[in-house]
């Protein structure tokens, strides 16, 4: 087949993840003609293709792609999207992320192209937004939904938000995990004192991680909070924060207004490569976002072996099933996550019990093969 993914950006990101395992995959394992067409890798948490990780993959970046809505550039990126899929002549455009979506969409509808499919990896519309902006978001996807021929959903939670939007009809949706390179986080354990040491986390230490950036909705006042009663109860307990963001500077002068500076590591940008390593010096994660399709962090550690505390967002009780593999709790229940957090600190069987099922029931849904091959699957079954 020729397949085209379109995306607004390559940033490090669970979107962007998808997408580049999913090109490598048609490549490698299917022999499939694969082009990429991106935007430019703008924003703080970085770029993929800058770390060199597009290998032999047709990649092709459109500079007027960008995130930021503008009647404009967005025209031109139009444009530049119709001639880059008219010259390559794909057989599938598969879309990913709101403006990649939705202008990725509206080219390969124009065009003719024989399949076209897009990936609802998050929602961009949600109850946090001011009333206009959802109901914007909405009509573009209602829009663009029409656009194509089928959704794919990263967790039935996903096209439960969108059917109840009216984005489009639930027969349209395919629920596809996103999958992901699982052996490293099989692993994960191989590397632990190295990297705790590393970090400079003593051997009795209970290490609490959140992998997320330093964003708004992402929890971490919640969890800074709740930390402070998890430490009354268990003060050998440290906290990891992975990733960076505009909130940093903030979150670390409240950790300091509390005194618990020492209790909290915050690691920066990391690479994702750094990401199974870090997950097999925690003990647990935790994960407090707002809202969140199916966050990648969760699966992760869960095949690394580690229980994980959850709010009761979207796709997180698809993996985070009470007292199976961790816990689930209403968002902004900081009451019930500091219970929960100290329930795992004071129990190192019960982390290993709910880590093992974890491993145990989400390394295959969660491989990259896995979701290729469902993806093929349904590429074929449209061109049927």
């Amino acid at each position: 087949m020729r397949i085209a993914h379109v995306i607004t950006r390559m940033i490090v990101g669970g979107a962007q993840e998808n997408t580049l395992l999913t090109c490598h995959g048609l490549l490698r394992d299917y022999g499939d003609d694969v082009l990429l067409l991106t935007g430019p890798s703008l924003g703080p948490e970085g770029g993929l293709l800058e770390q060199g990780r597009v290998g032999e993959l047709p990649t092709k970046e459109l500079p007027m792609l960008r995130r930021a809505i503008h009647p404009l550039n967005d025209a031109k990126a139009l444009a530049a999207l119709k001639a880059a899929l008219r010259d390559f002549k794909p057989d599938v455009v598969h879309t990913h992320s709101a403006k990649g979506g939705i202008l990725g969409r509206q080219a390969a509808w124009a065009l003719k192209v024989p399949a076209i499919l897009h990936t609802v990896h998050g929602a961009p519309f949600y109850p946090y937004q001011p009333a206009p902006i959802r109901w914007f978001y909405r009509k573009c996807e209602r829009r663009a939904a029409k656009q194509c021929h089928r959704l794919i959903s990263v967790a039935d939670a996903m096209t439960d938000l969108m059917v109840e939007g009216g984005v489009a009809d639930r027969s349209k949706f395919t629920t596809v995990y996103s999958g992901m390179d699982v052996a490293p986080f099989l692993a994960a354990d191989k590397t632990r004192e190295q990297t705790r040491k590393k970090l400079g986390i003593q051997p009795d230490d209970i290490v609490i991680g959140k992998i997320a950036r330093l964003f708004h909705l992402k929890g971490h006042d919640d969890l800074i909070h709740a930390a402070s009663r998890v430490l009354a109860e268990h003060p050998k307990v440290k906290f990891l924060l992975v990733g960076d963001g505009v909130l940093r500077e903030e979150l670390e002068k409240k950790i300091s207004s509390l005194g618990l500076t020492d209790r909290f590591l915050l690691t920066g940008l990391v690479p994702p490569v750094e990401i199974p390593s870090l997950i097999g010096a925690m003990d647990a994660l935790v994960h407090t976002s707002y809202r969140e399709g199916l966050a990648r962090a969760l699966p992760q550690a869960l095949i690394a072996g580690k229980p994980v505390v959850s709010y009761d967002v979207d796709g997180a009780r698809e993996v985070v099933i009470n007292d199976e593999t961790g816990f689930l709790v209403p968002a902004g229940g900081i009451d019930e996550l500091a219970r929960r957090l100290i329930q795992i600190a004071g129990d190192p069987q019960l982390r290993l019990r709910l880590g093992a099922t974890g491993r145990e029931r989400f390394t295959e849904p969660f491989q990259a093969e896995t979701m290729t091959r469902r993806l093929r699957e349904i590429y074929e079954e449209l061109l049927k």
